[in-house]
């Protein structure tokens, strides 16, 4: 539903279909005295061109009209865009409530229309349609907190594994390259120990902030677990994707605290994989890990791509 203004009614559009003017043209004026913005259009043709330009909320429609008929209209309006459809018909004894419904309207009024009780039906419309905007932004919300770190604000380890396995059946299936990132802040206990975890945080958190700048669209990242991130690069190939963890790793240091006046640098050590056709989820990772634990072994702040 369209963003709503004082009372919610100015912002909301109501878009009229009927071949007769003069029923139109007062529904139209009833529905506009009551607060809306309305308009309204002669046949169902005009109502789908117009609906490609302009937002509606509601459509209100006739059955029998030249050319598409409403049954059809609300069919092609559901299929298309997200509005609702109350249908009017002078022919209640030759279509029903259910046929209505069925076809995918919110509800059904039969002629002669009283205007009424047509404003209020529009309202109980509109309050149903707001309740279940605000039903699906909620149910949004809960599933972004189920899957985001909270610190980082990166996915979590849990919708990790999730994604790494869609996008090794997708990179199986189409025969297409697929890398993954396994990054670890170098002595990170050390850090935490010398200034504090609050600090440690600022660094965890800066690391995400460094990840999502060296990122595409198609790449996602995830805060593994402590100070490990993984990082998922489709249709990447290894050597590509050494190439992203430098950027990362080069972008990294320097981070200063928040607490000293001084300049702290934390630098951190990536391990990096390219997907076996065929291997499974563990031994995907696996190959990263060991990468990463190699490039610390060697002395850290370093990236190093696993043996094929």
């Amino acid at each position: 539903m369209n963003a709503k203004g004082q009372n919610g009614q100015d912002r909301v559009h109501i878009l009229v279909v009927d071949d007769d003017e003069v029923i139109r043209t007062s529904i139209q004026e009833a529905i506009q005295r009551a607060g809306y913005r309305c308009s309204s259009v002669p046949s169902a043709d005009k109502a789908l061109e117009t609906l490609k330009n302009k937002n509606a909320d509601v459509v209100i429609t006739d059955i029998r009209m030249p050319g598409i008929n409403g049954f059809k209209l609300t069919e092609a309006v559901k299929k298309q865009y997200d509005v609702d459809v109350i249908i009017i018909t002078g022919y209640g004894d030759e279509f029903s409530y259910e046929e209505a419904i069925e076809k995918g309207a919110s509800d059904f009024i039969v002629k002669p229309v009283r205007l009424k009780e047509l404003v209020v039906r529009l309202k109980r419309v509109l309050e149903e349609r707001a309740l279940i905007a605000q039903r699906r932004q909620m149910e949004e919300q809960l599933r972004k907190l189920t899957i985001t770190d909270d610190l980082t604000k990166l996915h979590n380890m849990r919708h990790f594994y999730t994604q790494l396995q869609t996008e090794m059946s997708r990179a199986f299936r189409y025969k297409g390259p697929l890398s993954l990132l396994l990054l670890d802040v170098d002595r990170f206990k050390q850090y935490n120990d010398t200034y504090g975890h609050l600090e440690g945080d600022q660094v965890l958190i800066k690391l995400g902030e460094v990840i999502r700048e060296c990122l595409r669209k198609s790449d996602t990242a995830y805060r593994y677990g402590g100070d490990e991130f993984m990082v998922i690069l489709p249709e990447t190939r290894g050597s590509e994707a050494r190439k992203v963890a430098e950027r990362i790793r080069t972008r990294f240091p320097a981070v200063y605290s928040y607490r000293t006046s001084g300049r702290i640098d934390a630098t951190v050590s990536v391990g990096v994989a390219e997907y076996h056709p065929g291997e499974d989820l563990s031994e995907f990772i696996k190959r990263a890990d060991q990468a990463m634990y190699e490039a610390k072994r060697q002395g850290g702040n370093q990236s190093l791509l696993a043996e094929e």
